[in-house]
């Protein structure tokens, strides 16, 4: 009875315990979706008298496999006409405005958005998959190549060499990247010269908002000759509804046996228990607008490519104009309201 009673006691210590261990690699950092309305508003503000034209372009959410985007409402004050960056393949919203009546001019985007997680995996799993060579498809030749504010050589090109050269396979460069980034930068938006993605000043200054964590990760992989990538969009609150502050930016590789793979270095900083999490997946807590750097729209502007594309682009004949004010929301729609809303959306209003 003594030996059956201490094998008792014994089994109940041993069994809670491994159920604890086998949870843990089944932790979620979030819902697999969120569904949830994104309402996206501007004011063109501080129209000169007398201007002749003015130009808008406005990056538009679409349905990939990581989101299904149904835009439900376009408020404008003319005529709206979607289109397709040929680059990356974004979709734009542009509105002419011939002889503006007034100095301010109102837009809004209403969508329902279903977004998913998307996750290829932790390192451990990745890095099984990266020992075959693959074959790298041409559509790629663009994610190696440099941007403005990305360069591939000189600088990133020394830090690639001492931060991945040692590494073996594409997995284990770019967590080498990723784990350099992730310890040697900070989320810090104090001061100026931040926000920008420049790849050079934030190997520099060592700190920033997303682009800046993301900008030197994209640089030192493709310096490797390793496609890499650049996401923005809006982060989702974990609450039921509210304002959105402004953006959010992540990036993503490419393993030529495994396709791309998701990373989030800054949101990996500012919640550290995420960091392996973050590296090969991204929460469901996000809305995607646009893909790439140094843009040209569609149809063309007459300024500069965008160094990014998630807030609206104004030109008045001919100049960028940068007065405006933003606002974006987000309200979750619950199980009732899933059912209610299953028919199908309006078409959008022009």
């Amino acid at each position: 009875m003594k030996l059956r009673a201490c094998l008792f006691l014994l089994l109940a210590c041993i069994v809670p315990s491994s159920f604890a261990q086998s949870a843990t690699p089944e932790q979620k950092f979030s819902p697999p979706s969120r569904k949830f309305r994104f309402t996206y508003s501007f004011t063109v503000k501080d129209i000169p008298a007398g201007a002749k034209l003015v130009r808008v372009w406005v990056p538009v959410a679409h349905t990939d496999e990581h989101q299904t985007v149904r835009l439900l409402k376009v408020k404008a004050p003319v005529q709206t006409v979607m289109g397709e960056e040929s680059e990356y393949g974004n979709q734009i919203l542009y509105a002419e405005i011939h002889n503006p009546a007034q100095a301010t001019v109102d837009f809004s985007l209403e969508y329902e958005v279903t977004r998913r997680e998307y996750s290829r995996g932790d390192f451990a799993q990745l890095e099984t998959k990266d020992t075959k060579p693959g074959v790298l498809p041409a559509s790629m030749e663009r994610y190696t190549q440099p941007d403005k504010l990305i360069p591939t050589d000189g600088k990133i090109k020394e830090l690639a060499e001492q931060v991945t050269g040692s590494q073996q396979g594409t997995v284990a460069k770019a967590k080498a990247a990723y784990d350099y980034l992730f310890t040697t930068m900070r989320y810090d938006k104090t001061g100026t010269g931040w926000g920008r993605g420049d790849a050079i000043w934030a190997c520099d200054a060592k700190h920033g908002n997303c682009t800046d964590f993301h900008s030197p990760f994209i640089g030192m992989l493709r310096a490797d000759d390793i496609p890499a990538r650049f996401d923005i969009g809006f982060p989702l609150p974990e609450k039921e509804q509210g304002d959105i502050a402004g953006y959010h930016c992540w990036a993503e590789f490419f393993a030529r046996n495994t396709g791309w793979v998701p990373v989030d270095i800054s949101e990996a900083w500012k919640a550290k228990e995420k960091a392996d999490y973050f590296f090969g997946s991204v929460d469901a807590n996000r809305v995607q607008l646009s893909t790439g750097r140094d843009i040209t729209l569609s149809p063309k502007q007459d300024g500069a490519p965008l160094n990014y594309f998630v807030y609206p682009y104004i030109e008045i004949d001919g100049k960028p104009h940068d007065a405006m004010s933003k606002q974006f929301s987000f309200v979750e729609i619950s199980g009732e309201q899933k059912t209610a809303d299953s028919r199908p959306a309006p078409a959008p209003a022009m």
